[in-house]
């Protein structure tokens, strides 16, 4: 029991740590010498990176913040490995680490210790997990998402639109597809529940424009909101 307690603290540790790099803030920085925070909408996420310094800078921040995502899973197996938990008899476990590290890292992203717990809204870290956890659900949540995009020309919507669905395809797949047993498959859909509340929660200054008619269409080049999606 000591030995889980102890891995549970240091991988979740390391998930937030590594969730506080902000991918969009440190490129910004090395390319153009400024702050994103200063810039646009003020946030510190992808869609505010593209419109305010372009796609080179969006590219390296959308690669930075799936690695986090990614890296922050791989880590937690690591620890978790080096005290003795792994091989099939803790997979259950280790896969429950796994979008526990995920959430973590997203926390970090949204609040990170580096930059004044003022970061960005945690969209691709949250999706990137699950190209460890489960590539299926990844594939099938971001064709969620671009589905979305293409038909409401809405990022923050889509986003939220696959939120919805995230915990939804965690469930089905895992239950119905995985043939994971009742009791395993509803703590993966719990915590990955968990993210998607979290996930909306940061968009409710989006989902205030939404209602008011004044929320930014991705076509709409030259708009800057104040406050817009990562």
């Amino acid at each position: 029991m000591m030995y889980f307690f102890l891995s549970c603290v240091i991988s979740m540790a390391a998930a937030y740590l590594l969730g506080s790099c902000n991918s969009s803030i440190i490129v910004v920085r090395l390319l153009k010498g400024e702050d994103i925070r200063n810039h646009g909408s003020k946030n510190a996420g992808l869609t505010n990176t593209l419109r305010c310094f372009g796609k080179a800078a969006a590219v390296l921040t959308l690669i930075g913040d799936l690695l986090k995502g990614v890296i922050a899973v791989i880590l937690a197996r690591l620890i978790f490995g080096l005290f003795g938990f792994s091989g099939s008899d803790y997979a259950y476990l280790i896969k429950s680490v796994g979008y526990a590290a995920g959430f973590f890292a997203i926390i970090g992203h949204i609040f990170p210790l580096y930059y004044g717990f003022k970061g960005g809204k945690g969209v691709l870290t949250s999706s990137s997990i699950l190209i460890v956890l489960d590539p299926l659900s990844f594939a099938l949540a971001i064709s969620c998402f671009l589905l979305a995009v293409a038909v409401t020309k809405y990022v923050s919507l889509s986003s939220m639109i696959a939120a919805v669905f995230y915990p939804i395809l965690t469930f089905v797949l895992n239950y119905f597809f995985y043939k994971e047993p009742l009791n395993q498959s509803l703590t993966y859909t719990g915590l990955v529940a968990l993210t998607s509340a979290m996930l909306i929660y940061m968009h409710r200054t989006n989902i205030a424009r939404l209602r008011a008619g004044t929320e930014a269409k991705i076509t709409d080049k030259k708009r800057v909101d104040k406050d817009n999606n990562s």
